[in-house]
């Protein structure tokens, strides 16, 4: 399928995919709309809103443990290992991708300058390491990639944060089922959750089909809201 780069309305750049229609991020803000879904309301709400209301959920010394559906260009992972670093938070992060973006396509984003350039050796490191093994792009950030199909996720009880990114159900329904989801409720650690850009009531009903816990939150901008998943604990 035709694929191009283009700008989204923050400035910052994402991939088309023309013959669909579809972005990789929100076209009204790349970086603005992972910060807002997957860094304010995933990482940070994990680290510190549930880490104040129990001790059991987040120790500084243990690594948190992030699956992320769709690894495409590497912008939440790339966020994420900045944020961790300002947070001092050791980070296990595993993302998992059918289809890998080309490293073409990779230089010509924008990130690094929008975000941090003195982590572009890290940012380069995300897309040059080696799929399928586990690898220190930093010290205090640990990643694997995974190239497989969603369905085909085994991991059971590993993950304390899943970041669901993966294309629209306008274009790929079969990611946004009951079937999927309970890969990723089973997935989860107790208390884990899982956050997502979508909001669709057919998204909000699978999840809690397979007994996750959701909230509406207030989208980035261009939506209205989205939706947070947590496996409670027994």
């Amino acid at each position: 399928m035709k694929r191009k780069i283009i700008t989204t309305s923050d400035g910052s750049k994402t991939i088309q995919i023309e013959e669909w229609n579809e972005q990789y991020h929100s076209i009204h803000g790349a970086i603005q709309e992972a910060n807002h879904v997957f860094l304010k309301h995933g990482l940070l709400f994990f680290s510190t809103e549930l880490d104040s209301a129990s001790t059991e959920h987040v120790s500084k010394s243990k690594p948190i443990s992030i699956l992320e559906i769709g690894f495409g260009t590497g912008l939440n992972a790339f966020l994420t290992l900045v944020e961790g670093e300002k947070l001092n938070l050791k980070l296990n992060y595993t993302g998992v991708e059918a289809y890998p973006v080309q490293l073409e396509e990779i230089n010509q984003l924008n990130y690094v300058e929008l975000i941090s350039k003195s982590h572009n050796a890290a940012f380069n490191k995300l897309h040059s390491v080696s799929w399928e093994t586990p690898h220190d792009i930093t010290p205090s950030f640990k990643l694997e990639k995974q190239e497989k199909f969603f369905k085909d996720i085994t991991a059971v009880y590993t993950y304390n944060i899943i970041y669901f990114d993966a294309f629209g159900a306008r274009v790929q329904p079969d990611l946004w089922t009951e079937d999927i989801f309970k890969i990723m409720y089973n997935a989860l650690q107790d208390n884990g959750i899982l956050v997502t850009y979508s909001a669709k009531g057919s998204v909000r009903r699978a999840m809690q089909a397979v007994g996750f816990i959701v909230e509406r939150l207030p989208g980035p901008p261009g939506k209205r809201e989205m939706l947070r998943a947590q496996k409670k604990g027994s």
